[in-house]
C-alpha cells in the first residue's frame, strides 16, 4: 500500500491548471449507455474512480478507445451484460449511476449495492423509490439491486432529501422514458447542469438543471456527441486551501470561480487576497496567521461538504477558535483524530467540531480514512514541522489527479513511497 512522505515548511507559489471534475465525469461516462452512437469525452482526469467506471462499462461489453490527444471514445450501444458486479462496485458508490441508463435503454439491470468512502449514510432508496414511480420493478437480493421495466413512464417525482447521484440517475433514466418527467427538490450542483448540457447535446430535452425543479421530455433515442469535462471545483478549492496553510501565492487556471464562491468568500475571511476572472483564480495569503472562520456545510450553492476537512486544517493553525458544522454526512469527522496526532486542538460533539488554533503542527505517521480526509492530512503535512507520512493514499488517488506532482510543481516536497 503506497504512502506519501511530506517534508513540511515550504511555501507554495506558482501556477497550475485544474484537472477535469471527477464528479462530472462519472455520470457522463454512465450516460454513454443511453446513446445509439459513439460518444467522445475530453479532459477526463486520470483517477482510480474513472478507471473503475471504464472497467465496469468494459465488463458489460462497451468499446472504449483512447486517442493520441487523451480523449476517450465510448460505444455502449450493444451491451451484452447488464450486471455491475461487486468486485468493481465495492470501491465506488458512483457505480449506482449505471442503474438509470441501463433500465432506460435495456429494460433491466443488476447492480451490486455500492461501496466507496465510509463517511456516512448515502442511501440508494431515493434512486429506487423514484424509479419505481416510473414503472420499474425493483428487488434487493443477495446484495444486488435487481431492476426491470418494460418501459419507463414519465412521472412527477419529489425527492424526500436532496441527492446528487439520485438527481443524475433519474434525469438520465427520464431521457428515454415515455412522456414528461418532473423532478422536484433536486440537487443544484454545477455537475447536474453539466450532465444536462451533455445529454441535451445528445438530443435529450431537459430544462431547469441547476434549479430545484428539472423537467425532462422523453425522446425515442439519443445520438452521439463530443463533450469536454469541466474543471474540478473541489480540486481547485483544495489547492487554494494548501496555499492558505503555507502562506502561499498561487494561480489556478481553467476553473470557473462562480462554482467556488462560498469557498472563496471564506478564504478572504481568513485574511487572504483572492482575485479571479472567468476561468482562473489568483490567491495570496497576506496574513501571517489565518483568521478563524466558522463553517456550516450545505448543498450547493452553500459551502461544500467536500471542503470541510481542508478548512479544518486552516482553522487548526488560525489565530483563534472556529466552529464547523457538518450537515450533509453524519460521519465526516474521522480525519480529526489523525489531525490531533499532529498537534491540532480539535474536539467533536456530534456534527459540531470546535477548532482552537495552535502555533505549530508537527509531522507524524497518519492514516487516511476517506478521500477528503486524505487531502486534509496532506495539507497538515505541508505546514507541519518535520516529516509526515500519509498511509492508505488509495483514497486520494480516487479523486485527485497526480496530487503530489502538482503540489511539488508549486514548491512542496512530497515523495510517493512504494508499499
Amino acid at each position: 500500500m503506497e504512502k506519501l512522505l511530506i517534508k513540511g515548511g515550504n511555501q507554495l507559489s506558482g501556477k497550475i491548471t485544474c484537472s477535469g471534475a471527477k464528479n462530472a465525469a462519472l455520470p457522463m461516462i454512465s450516460s454513454t449507455i443511453l446513446s445509439d452512437e459513439k460518444v467522445t469525452l475530453k479532459n477526463l482526469p486520470y483517477l482510480q474512480d474513472i478507471t473503475t467506471m471504464f472497467e465496469l462499462l468494459g465488463s458489460m461489453g462497451a468499446d472504449i478507445l483512447l486517442d493520441e490527444d487523451m480523449n476517450f471514445t465510448i460505444e455502449s450501444n450493444n451491451l451484452k451484460d447488464i450486471e455491475a458486479r461487486y468486485e468493481l462496485v465495492k470501491t465506488m458508490r458512483a457505480s449506482i449511476l449505471v442503474l438509470g441508463p441501463l433500465l432506460a435503454k435495456y429494460g433491466k439491470a443488476r447492480i451490486a449495492l455500492p461501496g466507496g468512502c465510509a463517511i456516512g449514510s448515502r442511501p440508494v432508496n431515493y434512486h429506487l423509490d423514484s424509479l419505481r414511480q416510473m414503472g420499474a420493478e425493483i428487488v434487493l437480493k443477495n446484495g444486488y439491486i435487481e431492476a426491470s421495466a418494460k418501459s419507463l413512464k414519465g412521472a412527477d417525482i419529489r425527492f424526500d432529501g436532496v441527492t446528487v447521484t439520485g438527481t443524475e440517475n433519474l434525469m438520465m433514466a427520464a431521457t428515454l422514458a415515455e412522456g414528461k418527467t418532473t423532478l422536484l427538490n433536486v440537487a443544484k450542483e454545477p455537475e447536474i447542469a453539466d450532465l444536462a448540457d451533455m445529454l441535451n447535446s445528445m438530443g435529450a430535452k431537459i430544462d431547469g438543471a441547476g434549479s430545484d425543479k428539472i423537467t425532462i421530455q422523453g425522446v425515442e433515442k439519443l445520438s452521439g456527441t463530443s463533450f469536454e469535462i469541466p474543471a474540478d471545483r473541489i480540486e481547485a478549492g483544495t489547492y487554494l486551501a494548501a496555499a492558505a496553510v503555507t502562506k502561499g501565492d498561487i494561480k489556478i487556471e481553467g476553473i470557473n470561480p462562480n462554482r467556488l464562491m462560498k469557498v472563496i468568500d471564506k478564504l478572504i475571511n481568513t485574511g487572504a487576497k483572492v482575485d479571479y476572472d472567468e476561468d482562473s483564480i489568483s490567491f495570496i495569503m497576506t496574513n501571517d496567521i489565518p483568521d478563524p472562520v466558522d463553517i456550516t456545510t450545505a448543498p450547493f450553492p452553500e459551502f461544500p461538504t467536500d471542503m470541510q476537512a481542508q478548512f479544518s486544517v486552516i482553522n487548526a493553525i488560525s489565530s483563534g477558535t472556529a466552529n464547523i458544522y457538518e450537515t450533509i454526512f453524519e460521519n465526516r469527522f474521522m480525519h480529526i483524530l489523525e489531525l490531533n496526532r499532529m498537534g491540532c486542538d480539535i474536539s467533536v460533539n456530534g456534527n459540531h467540531a470546535i477548532i482552537k488554533g495552535v502555533k505549530s503542527l508537527y509531522g507524524a505517521e497518519v492514516m487516511a480514512t476517506d478521500l477528503r480526509a486524505s487531502a486534509s492530512l496532506i495539507l497538515a503535512g505541508l505546514c507541519a514541522k518535520g516529516e509526515t507520512v500519509v498511509d492508505r493514499i488509495y483514497h486520494i488517488d480516487r479523486g485527485y489527479e497526480r496530487i503530489e506532482e502538482k503540489l511539488n510543481y508549486l514548491g512542496a516536497n512530497i515523495v510517493r513511497l512504494p508499499s
